[in-house]
């Protein structure tokens, strides 16, 4: 018997129970994981807050796309994946257990040295981040503005812009300007005047701008800073990003999933992680029956950085 969280209604995080569930052998293509970590993602809050629709069918709900883990049992016609091999899995569908079966196409090798906490940090916000710089299509030479650059996802814009040789302007408060530095960009505080700011960072101009704040005051100070609203990109702000004729990138209505792009990037992310060019800032570790602080703490954005839970 395994364990594994589900929402049991809809509503707030005091709606999530840690509950017996029974696995079962992996089916054909499936392995069996034993999970030593798994990201904490907006998404997981989202999916039973009732922000995505209260369908009944769904619950139980299993909560958690990623997570990083030692595979226990391998299925019928599974090659390249043996029981021992420590891995990092996504996408996954109920991460948030102690095991759970995942399909053997979704795992890439852990390197020894990423921690289980940061491996199980690595995927959903590094696919999501990605994915943003394929669609503005930002290189060497390049100026881009982050919006949330302290954030999960804009954290993981600045480095992997900073890999492929762009300059980065990335929009924080205060406290993470330090923070933002050390991942190679410059800081600037958002608010009031932010455009004026952003020019005397940037005195020859922004090429492309990535928001994943979701604030108009992003979406408007990109739009009037970046001439082609072909290299502007939104993950969180559809309803101005719409307005405005901008990438709208993601599970929202209207939004590209970019699934093959996000597939593709995660051996791409494991790459860059190996050469020093990314990493996970874990901000907060709880245990799986505290699930519901652990997402309180994301709710209320008091963690800075990566929320991991661990059986």
């Amino acid at each position: 018997m395994a364990r594994a969280v589900v929402a049991t209604a809809y509503g707030d995080p005091g709606v999530l129970a840690l509950v017996d569930v029974r696995n079962g052998s992996p089916g054909p293509g499936q392995v069996l994981l034993e999970v030593r970590a798994a990201g904490v993602n907006p998404s997981d809050w989202k999916s039973y807050s009732g922000a995505w629709g209260t369908d009944p069918g769904k619950l139980p709900l299993r909560l958690g796309h990623e997570a990083s883990g030692v595979v226990l049992a391998v299925g019928p016609d599974v090659e390249g994946v043996e029981p021992g091999d420590e891995v990092i899995a996504y996408p996954v569908t109920g991460a948030y257990a102690d095991r759970v079966l995942v399909r053997a196409t979704s795992l890439l090798p852990k390197p020894a040295g990423l921690s289980w906490e940061k491996a199980a940090g690595l995927m959903v916000a590094g696919v999501t981040a990605a994915h943003t710089l394929e669609a503005t299509r930002v290189g060497a030479g390049d100026t881009v503005l982050v919006h949330g650059a302290s954030g999960g996802v804009g954290a993981m814009v600045v480095q992997l812009a900073h890999a492929k040789g762009a300059r980065v302007i990335g929009t924080a408060g205060p406290v993470n300007h330090e923070y933002v530095s050390d991942l190679h960009a410059v800081p600037v505080a958002y608010g009031p005047g932010l455009a004026d700011r952003v020019r005397a960072a940037a005195p020859g101009g922004v090429s492309a701008a990535i928001d994943t704040a979701g604030t108009d005051e992003a979406l408007d100070t990109s739009a009037t800073l970046v001439t082609d609203r072909h290299r502007i990109a939104t993950i969180a702000g559809f309803r101005r990003g719409a307005q405005l004729g901008v990438h709208l990138l993601g599970g929202g209505e209207g939004a590209d999933p970019g699934k093959d792009v996000r597939m593709k990037a995660r051996a791409a992310l494991v790459r860059h992680w190996e050469n020093g060019h990314l990493d996970v800032r874990v901000g907060a570790t709880y245990h799986l029956a505290d699930v519901a602080r652990a997402h309180r703490a994301g709710i209320d954005g008091k963690v800075q950085g990566k929320i991991i839970l661990k059986p």
